[in-house]
This record gives C-alpha cells, sequence and structure tokens, in this order.
C-alpha cells in the first residue's frame, strides 16, 4: 500500500493530468462558448469531461492492471469550435451522442481490434515517437523562453536520471515549481472552490447536425486519438484489447454528453507519461500512476473551473518543460522499435515523417495520414518482394 504513495507514481499522475489541461483545457472552453453555453453549462462540460475521464481511466485500469488512460477528443473539442456556431445546444448534445455511439458500436463490433492487429508495430511505434516529438522539442523551446527555470530542470533532469532515476520526474517538476514561484512567475488564483453543478441539456436529434458534426467529430476522435493512444499502450509492451478499451470510453460519451461530454477517448501523449520507465523500471508496476491521475481528474471534474484556473496558472515554459523531458523515454523507446526491422524501415519513417509534419487533409489529421501512407508502403513492399520470389 505504501508504494502507491511513490512520489513517482503521484508526479507521472499530476503531471498528466497538468499537461491534459493547461494544453487543451482552453479549447474546451472554445468549444462550449461556440455552442452558446452559459457559465453554468461550461463547468458542467468540465464536470463531465473531468469525472468521465476518471472514473473511466480508474475502473479500465483496476480492472486490467494495465495503464489505460481515458482522455477527451483534444482534435474533437477544435472541430466544435469552429463548427458549432449557430447550432442549438440540443442539436449539439444529440451529435455528441452520435458520435458516441459509433465509438461504442466499433469497440463492441471488435472492428478497430482488426484494424490494430493489422498494423505492424514498427509503424504504431513510429506513429506514436511522431505524435509525441512536438512535446520534445517545445522543451527546448521553453529553454529559450525562460533559460534559468528550463535550465535548472534539463540539468537536475539530467542528474537524477544518472544517480535517483525513480525520481526523475518528481525532482524536475518540484525543481521548475520553486524557481517558478522564487520567480514570481505562478499567477494568483482567483476562484471559489466550490462542486461544480451538473446542467442536464436535452438532446434534440437533427440529421444535418449529426452528419455535419456527429460524424467528423467520431472521425476524428478514432483517427487522431484512439490510434495513437493504442500505439502507444503497444510500443511499451501492454497487450490489453483494443476493443473494450473503445466501447467503454464511447459508452462513457453516451451517458455523460447530455452534461456537455462531448468525446472521450484513449490518451496518447498523457498517457505516455504514464507509462515511461522513469515511473517505474518494470513495466507490469507502473499502472498506479494512472490511478493517481485518475484521482486528480475527478478532483478537476469535481471542482470544475477552479482547479483548470489552478492549473493554468502555472507558466507556459514550466508546462512544456516538464512534458518534453517526461516524454524523451519513450520518444527514444519508440524510434528504436520503429527502425529496428529493415524491411519496415522505410514505412516507418515514412509514417513518422508524415505524421510528424502535423498536415491536415480532408479534415482529418495528420496522425491517420502517416498511418495510411506507412501502411501502404508497408502492404506494397510486402507484396512485391512476395511477387518477387514466386
Amino acid at each position: 500500500m505504501l508504494r502507491f504513495f511513490s512520489p513517482s507514481y503521484i508526479s507521472a499522475g499530476f503531471v498528466a493530468v497538468l499537461v491534459g489541461y493547461t494544453g487543451a483545457g482552453a479549447i474546451v472552453f472554445q468549444a462550449a462558448n461556440a455552442a452558446g453555453a452559459s457559465p453554468e453549462q461550461i463547468s458542467s462540460w468540465l464536470w463531465a469531461v473531468g469525472l468521465g475521464m476518471g472514473i473511466s481511466s480508474l475502473g479500465l485500469t483496476l480492472y486490467y492492471r494495465q495503464p489505460v488512460l481515458i482522455a477527451w477528443s483534444t482534435p474533437g473539442a477544435a472541430l466544435l469550435a469552429t463548427s458549432l456556431p449557430g447550432i442549438p445546444m440540443g442539436d449539439a448534445i444529440g451529435a455528441f451522442i452520435f458520435s458516441s455511439v459509433l465509438l461504442t458500436l466499433c469497440g463492441v463490433t471488435g472492428l478497430f481490434q482488426k484494424i490494430m492487429t493489422f498494423v505492424p508495430q514498427s509503424l504504431a511505434s513510429a506513429l506514436l515517437a511522431a505524435v509525441l516529438l512536438r512535446f520534445g522539442l517545445d522543451a527546448f523551446v521553453a529553454l529559450e523562453a525562460d533559460v534559468l527555470m528550463v535550465g535548472a530542470m534539463v540539468i537536475v533532469f539530467l542528474a537524477a536520471k544518472q544517480f535517483l532515476p525513480r525520481y526523475v520526474i518528481p525532482l524536475t517538476v518540484l525543481t521548475g515549481i520553486v524557481i517558478a514561484l522564487a520567480g514570481g512567475q505562478i499567477s494568483a488564483v482567483e476562484a471559489e472552490f466550490t462542486l461544480t453543478r451538473p446542467v442536464f441539456v436535452m438532446p434534440a436529434f437533427e440529421i444535418t447536425t449529426l452528419i455535419g458534426v456527429g460524424i467528423p467529430l467520431f472521425i476524428v476522435t478514432m483517427a487522431s486519438q484512439n490510434v495513437p493512444g493504442i500505439a502507444a499502450l503497444r510500443a511499451h509492451g501492454y497487450d490489453v484489447p483494443a476493443s473494450p478499451l473503445i466501447g467503454w470510453s464511447g459508452f462513457t460519451g453516451i451517458v455523460l454528453a447530455p452534461f456537455g461530454g462531448f468525446a472521450f477517448n484513449l490518451a496518447a501523449i498523457t498517457a505516455a507519461l504514464c507509462m515511461s520507465p522513469e515511473v517505474h523500471p518494470d513495466p507490469a508496476r507502473r499502472y498506479p500512476a494512472v490511478i493517481w491521475a485518475s484521482v486528480f481528474y475527478c478532483l478537476a471534474g469535481l471542482f470544475g473551473a477552479a482547479i483548470t484556473a489552478l492549473f493554468i496558472a502555472f507558466p507556459a515554459a514550466l508546462v512544456m518543460a516538464i512534458a518534453g523531458l517526461a516524454l524523451l523515454s519513450t520518444i527514444a523507446n519508440s524510434l528504436d522499435a520503429a527502425l529496428k526491422v529493415e524491411a519496415e524501415r522505410d514505412a516507418a519513417i515514412l509514417t513518422f515523417a508524415v505524421t510528424a509534419s502535423g498536415m491536415t487533409l480532408l479534415s482529418i489529421g495528420a496522425p491517420f495520414w502517416g498511418l495510411v501512407i506507412g501502411m501502404s508502403a508497408y502492404l506494397f513492399r510486402k507484396h512485391f518482394t512476395q511477387a518477387i520470389k514466386e
């Protein structure tokens, strides 16, 4: 029981939630505002996504004894911020439910599991490395912005990596917070810590909104979130079946959509923070980090806007540095796995390059196209080689 309170678990869970809220929390605000939500409804959205992520992550992690982290769909929120203006709130809620039903069906039918079983490990690793690359680079962009704080964090990170590997992330986080506090960089939080009251909105199912909002929300959530999410699990050696995870995250969305839970999916970036070797050398003993993340997510949901304001009070350079440094090991391991098999190397590097480019085509993000182009190259070489042999 005492091991559960290890600083490496607590800090990994905290950093995962911190990165999630500071990196994409503002987008959820924008999406809610685009839907014409009142302040009470915006708080309800935060309540729904916080509790939805926390409870589903906790349940799945305890059941499988593997680090399964559920997150909101960041590209989905960005899509909603541009597509919801002028759409009645009831119609928007109906689109959320419709998208979640499609996600649930994808899980229940086993379709997603079949797709991911078909994808080679090298391509999944290349996809994950590319998704995480921006965060690794941003750590050193942050160094340019704040040499003292981020420089000290890098030094502590490198020293702890050699002498105290179990406490790399806690010591790095603590260093950044202490220097930020000393420099007055953490702004005062003026918010009341009162429990958020959920607001129910009766859904309406308007066919044009279901097609124009619900289907694109489903596609971007599957392609840009769930594919990298399962790739993160596989790249770290976890064999939890994909379909139940997709099914349960979709079901969570169905239940919480009337309160603003617009889309739930597998986490990739924040999940990788809870799966790194710095959490625990043994992959089988890293899942308590997700349990702590679940606790922090539930607190963020229960106290809604107040907790979000607390997270946003951290300086951007601090958050960028923490995320980037914490993900360096995962990026390195993923690149190693991606390029290890010579016959799959060209397909893997294509997957990596397209995904890292950040391109968007037909309103679908780079992870999907990276996988499509990489798989095309992989299958072409495989069948071409087989044809020559015959």
